[in-house]
């Protein structure tokens, strides 16, 4: 008897989720049909916007991931509709819910990651530095070799390789000596006070006029901006052609050579420290007037 009782239950049981499926069939079609459509035009879409976005961003990891967010989203409300017309609604309201909290436990959890990816897209669509570029970032100076979505990787002139979080480029200046395509460099120099600053000024630019580094477009200056303990200073400022660390190297290391060549040559002095010792209080007073024994 007991047995005759579980087979109709069972029977009940089979007979109404049969029902169940007959009357949602249609929407079961309708939702399967959902589907293909969906992800076919999820495919579509996300095609069309990786060919879009490389026309404004060169950073194919960017590109990349720029796609698959397009994709997941466009899957996601495909898959959340389907259910929608199977009327598991209860079942898209939990799914929400709990990808809410999962997405908020995350953001703390990895927060630090979160803020390195965000500002390395930043980077790549503002674009404050480019690879070969040679750049200073806090006490680092050197080439960019990578630019990726967390971190940006540098080289230093002394071999180094140096990994900087994006969030730390994106929030601190950043010298770029390669945007303008030309670097500037400025040596300090001291002549004598006795000198003639008029030839001091001619001879030292014609020094430099025909190193091959230098700017044909930038006019090479020279300002006198002090008078120092034992000379008067000034700085003469040089346009280099090229931003290469070489070529700026290379370009100070031949105007010093050649203004101290035309300095000797023209017979200008670059003065040694000189101190003059004073014996008076008030000042101006020989040593000779207050050594014992004088006259």
């Amino acid at each position: 008897m007991e047995f005759e009782k579980a087979i109709n239950l069972i029977t009940e049981k089979l007979e109404t989720w049969f029902n169940e499926f007959v009357r949602l069939l249609p929407n079961i079609l309708l939702a399967a049909l959902i589907l293909v459509i969906g992800i076919f035009a999820a495919r579509i879409i996300r095609n069309f916007s990786a060919k879009y976005v490389k026309k404004i961003s060169s950073n194919s990891a960017l590109n990349s991931l720029f796609s698959s967010i397009i994709y997941v989203f466009l899957i996601g409300v495909t898959i959340f509709t389907a259910l929608s017309i199977l009327q598991l609604d209860k079942a898209v309201t939990s799914i929400l819910a709990g990808a809410g909290i999962i997405g908020l436990a995350l953001a703390f959890a990895f927060q630090d990651i979160a803020s390195n990816f965000i500002s390395g897209i930043f980077i790549s669509f503002r674009k404050p530095i480019s690879i070969d570029d040679i750049v200073k970032v806090g006490e680092y100076l050197g080439e960019i070799k990578e630019i990726n979505l967390r971190d940006t990787v540098l080289q230093t002139f002394q071999g180094e390789i140096v990994i900087i979080p994006n969030k730390d480029l994106f929030q601190n200046p950043i010298v770029n000596y390669s945007s303008l395509g030309k670097r500037r460099f400025d040596l300090s120099v001291g002549v004598s006070y006795g000198e003639d600053l008029e030839k001091v000024r001619e001879v030292t630019l014609n020094a430099v006029k025909e190193i091959e580094e230098l700017c044909k477009e930038k006019e090479t200056t020279l300002f006198f901006d002090g008078f120092g303990d034992s000379s008067i200073n000034f700085t003469i400022r040089l346009w280099v052609d090229n931003c290469s660390q070489s070529s700026y190297l290379t370009t100070g290391n031949k105007a010093i050579m050649l203004i101290k060549k035309a300095y000797n040559e023209n017979d200008i002095m670059i003065p040694f420290p000189i101190r003059t010792l004073d014996f008076g209080i008030k000042g101006g007073v020989p040593l000779k007037d207050i050594l014992p024994g004088k006259e």
